[in-house]
């Protein structure tokens, strides 16, 4: 299975002087074409820093991350950015969206810096995507007018205007009730299905039971990984017991 990403020795660190530390201190790390893989890891282990710096959101001190074989030191910035928006999608516990903007219009901003698409085909695959989440009836409505579940909604669909061959999740069902969140879990797992990879930060054990892979990370190290192959509906708790019973044994 080919490699999208790869990340060889990574080290992050933060602070000056005595207070300096690795937050990323040696990490090897990668994903394969059409996977979806989870980071687990308890507070400030690295999990966020690990996404930002596989998805080139933040440069590493040392070691080397690669996205489709090319390493991406060798981008400026904004051919770092035009990466990340045309082949990258991203997906936060918090959508960022423009409060002067209506949800379609969120949805739609990113995508008209291509100048090569039209604003009519914009906006139909943006309804499309809409349709496709369940909110294509909330497209005229302000940010303020939904709830949690339907803006996360409209973040993945945003995330997916570009068809990118990734989507990055940082705690992406944080903020939602575990009835939203497992709804946005759904259709992340259907995304994956039809060929888009995921990587996604969580602490949750039911989310990460949804993983194909998932990295365990402590004080700014891998130590573990866990084989989970596709998951169903069906076996969820099971998969979320096994996730615990993993985190137990390996002490976070």
């Amino acid at each position: 299975m080919k490699q999208i990403i790869s990340g060889e020795n990574i080290v992050k660190s933060y602070g000056m002087g005595d207070e300096k530390r690795n937050v990323l201190d040696g990490v090897t790390a990668e994903i394969n074409e059409g996977e979806f893989v989870v980071v687990m890891g308890p507070s400030g282990s690295g999990k966020s820093t690990l996404l930002f710096a596989l998805s080139g959101m933040d440069r590493v001190d040392s070691g080397k991350v690669s996205f489709d074989g090319k390493d991406l030191s060798a981008y400026q910035e904004n051919e770092l950015a035009d990466l990340r928006r045309t082949q990258m999608g991203f997906v936060f516990q918090q959508p960022t969206m423009l409060h002067n903007l209506n949800i379609l219009d969120n949805i739609i901003l990113p995508s008209m810096r291509d100048s090569r698409k039209s604003v009519s085909k914009i906006t139909e695959k943006a309804i499309g995507l809409m349709k496709k989440m369940g909110i294509a009836e909330l497209a005229k409505r302000d940010i303020t007018q939904v709830s949690g579940g339907q803006l996360q909604r409209a973040g993945i669909c945003r995330a997916l205007m570009a068809n990118p061959k990734i989507i990055f999740g940082d705690e992406p069902t944080g903020a939602l009730n575990s009835k939203a969140a497992e709804e946005v879990m759904d259709i992340l797992v259907e995304i994956n299905a039809d060929g888009t990879a995921v990587l996604l930060v969580t602490h949750d054990a039911k989310i990460a039971a949804r993983a194909e892979r998932i990295l365990f990370i402590c004080d700014g190290k891998i130590v573990s990984e866990m084989l989970l192959g596709k998951s169903k509906s069906t076996d969820i708790e099971d998969r979320a017991e096994k996730v615990v019973a993993k985190m137990q044994e390996i002490g976070i």
